[in-house]
């Protein structure tokens, strides 16, 4: 029997419990791993409510939260191939496995392993937040000198979008509240506080012939509010607003296997990824870990250290 922490039915912070269960049997393609750290996203408390079921896998309640972890693998199912017991890995819990967990189930596709050198809670933080700031750079493809704007900087993935823009010699504009400008400020962001004033005239005249790239981690009317600013429409890449495409742009694409996982890895063991991990809570203080994720205002990356 293990400890996790999750939900019995859909809803708010009130439906989420600590719960004990036995260690889950991997499937076909699937490992068992002991979880180590495990990352705290807003994907997490948007499953619990009911918002992206779609996502969940169909599985029974109680269900556990969490979708990314670094851990050791304890089994393999079937037909596993490139991990073995004892392998130090990190990965996606893609169907709705959890890994707010001491033991969790990911899949095998989606799981790589850690390179020397890489530590834990940074490897968390890669199968979402890391490596959606990878494909959404890749998507755009600009060269060294090219401007970015990165509206919603402050948090997990636009903090790593930025350092990674910054690494890859782009000029890095980044747009968000007061209490982020210096973890921003220090990966290089040119910052333009969301309180100032009219943010988008702002930019304009910081650049006045228009973005080559904007990375959207905000949505809605804020991205409305940027997606002006860039000299190509298909240049705006948002992630998690796919309403995108009525403004020419487009939605990130995400590429969630291995093979990528180990891209994202080398380049935080490079320094060029360097997710911004700002708390790290027990798992018995979950709920205040997804709380502060919830509020929409975390500055960097929230992780759990599990074991």
């Amino acid at each position: 029997m293990g400890q996790a922490w999750g939900y019995r039915r859909y809803g708010g912070p009130e439906v989420q419990e600590f719960f004990d269960r036995p260690d889950p049997v991997p499937g076909r393609d699937e490992v068992l791993i002991r979880v180590t750290v495990a990352g705290v996203n807003p994907l997490d408390h948007l499953l619990r409510s009911g918002l992206v079921s779609g996502l969940d896998g169909g599985r029974p309640f109680p269900r556990v939260l969490g979708m990314e972890a670094a851990g050791t693998v304890l089994a393999r199912g079937e037909d596993v191939d490139g991990l073995e017991v004892g392998d130090a890995v990190f990965g996606f819990a893609l169907t709705g496995g959890g890994t707010y967990a001491e033991t969790t189930v990911l899949p095998a596709a989606n799981t790589a392993r850690i390179p020397a050198g890489l530590a834990p809670a940074v490897a968390a933080t890669l199968p979402v937040a890391g490596s959606t700031a990878v494909d959404a750079l890749g998507q755009l493809g600009l060269p060294a000198g090219a401007t970015i704007l990165v509206n919603g900087v402050g948090g997990g993935v636009g903090l790593a979008v930025a350092g990674l823009a910054a690494g890859r010699g782009l000029r890095v504009f980044g747009t968000g509240s007061a209490a982020k400008r210096e973890r921003a400020e220090a990966v290089g962001v040119r910052f333009l506080d969301y309180a100032a004033g009219d943010v988008a005239a702002a930019a304009g005249e910081l650049v006045p012939d228009g973005f080559d790239g904007i990375v959207d981690l905000v949505g809605g009317a804020s991205l409305r509010q940027v997606a002006p600013l860039a000299r190509d429409p298909r240049n705006v890449i948002a992630v998690g607003d796919s309403s995108v495409v009525e403004l020419g742009g487009r939605p990130v694409e995400r590429r969630l296997d291995r093979e990528n996982l180990e891209r994202s890895a080398r380049l935080a063991l490079d320094g060029l990824l360097a997710p911004v991990i700002t708390a790290v809570h027990p798992l018995s203080d979950a709920p205040a870990a997804l709380a502060t994720v919830e509020s929409g205002h975390p500055a960097g990356k929230v992780v759990l250290k599990v074991s």
